[in-house]
């Protein structure tokens, strides 16, 4: 094995310099089975045994050993009476190496299932609106393409929607990034604009006039989303702006399906999205029992997102669905 060397400072600060490690050292030549050696190494700390478990020679396994110095400037072990231990930097690589190879065979395995049709498996979380007008269609689409898929869906705000990525239950959501979070943890694409609306009862007496003004609005109950979320946010915003009190019968709720059972029947008033408002009241979808409430004023939320974590690869079958939502922003 060739004697462990350190870079000099200036060769250390050029490499620190450059292009991003891992892309600079794939450019540099490493290798996956540079990256088996490292794992056999650290796990059994016998170049010979490392060289058995990758079926080569030990002298092929010691210049394996130089190439992976010679490529990364850094010693990556050093002898001990018995056997080698990996350096500081030889343990570094190796516990990235040992996530590199296992994302490969998750994507081998991925692969393998979409091409004989047995399945893959996402994770997706979104607000309410995408849910029904993007992933909705996009998940018809891939059923047909791969029924097998196991798919996951999730409506809830971007607040919990956020956190649910970065502690990686979700392969990426459909929403906005919080304010306080680091924007720098995701990547993150504009896709759309959430519009909202007032929901009521069919034969609500608010139904008679053409155009409600917002005055009217605050003697009945409502049914709101909990404190602090985006469209209880803007909708106290405009009672705000307009100088009018809030109201103050108050029903809080993050069941959608709550919401409209609620104003379905008694005489409450409700902000819900848009597009679930058309769907429920659609032949082709619920044919629900309310009315959009015609206002003075327009409900816009903030624009949506597709949104994953930065630095994190989707798998096989999430790409494919994050690119059909992607399609359907498009058609």
């Amino acid at each position: 094995m060739a004697k462990p060397r350190v870079p000099s400072a200036a060769k250390r600060t050029e490499t620190a310099a450059g292009e991003p490690l891992l892309e600079g050292f794939l450019r540099a030549g490493l290798k996956i089975n540079h990256m088996r050696m490292l794992i056999a190494l650290e796990a059994n700390g016998q170049v010979s045994t490392a060289a058995h478990l990758l079926n080569i020679s030990q002298p092929a396994a010691s210049r394996m050993i130089s190439e992976i110095e010679d490529l990364l400037q850094v010693p990556i072990c050093e002898r001990l009476s018995r056997g080698i231990a990996l350096t500081a930097y030889g343990k570094a690589l190796a516990r990235r190496a040992r996530t590199v190879l296992l994302e490969l065979r998750e994507a081998e395995r991925e692969i393998g299932e979409l091409r004989t049709g047995r399945g893959g498996r996402v994770s997706l979380g979104t607000v309410t609106a995408p849910s029904i007008n993007l992933a909705v269609p996009a998940i018809k689409r891939i059923r047909e393409l791969f029924p097998k898929i196991e798919i996951n869906i999730e409506v809830a705000t971007s607040a919990d929607l956020a956190g649910a990525l970065l502690a990686s239950r979700y392969d990426f959501y459909i929403g906005r990034i919080p304010d306080d979070l680091n924007p720098r943890l995701f990547d993150s694409r504009q896709i759309g604009v959430e519009r909202a609306c007032l929901v009521v009862r069919r034969g609500h007496p608010l139904m008679r006039h053409a155009r409600v003004p917002i005055e009217d609005l605050t003697t009945f109950d409502w049914v709101f989303q909990p404190t602090g979320s985006l469209l209880r946010r803007t909708l106290e915003g405009i009672f705000v702006s307009r100088g009018i009190p809030l109201p103050d019968r108050i029903l809080n709720t993050s069941s959608s399906f709550l919401t409209l059972v609620m104003v379905a029947q008694t005489d409450a008033i409700a902000p819900i999205a848009t597009d679930v408002a058309s769907f429920v009241n659609s032949a082709d979808g619920l044919a629900g029992a309310i009315d959009v409430l015609p206002t003075d004023f327009n409900i816009d939320l903030q624009p949506y997102s597709l949104i994953t974590a930065r630095n994190r690869a989707l798998s096989p079958a999430a790409q494919m669905l994050h690119d059909f939502i992607l399609e359907q922003t498009e058609a």
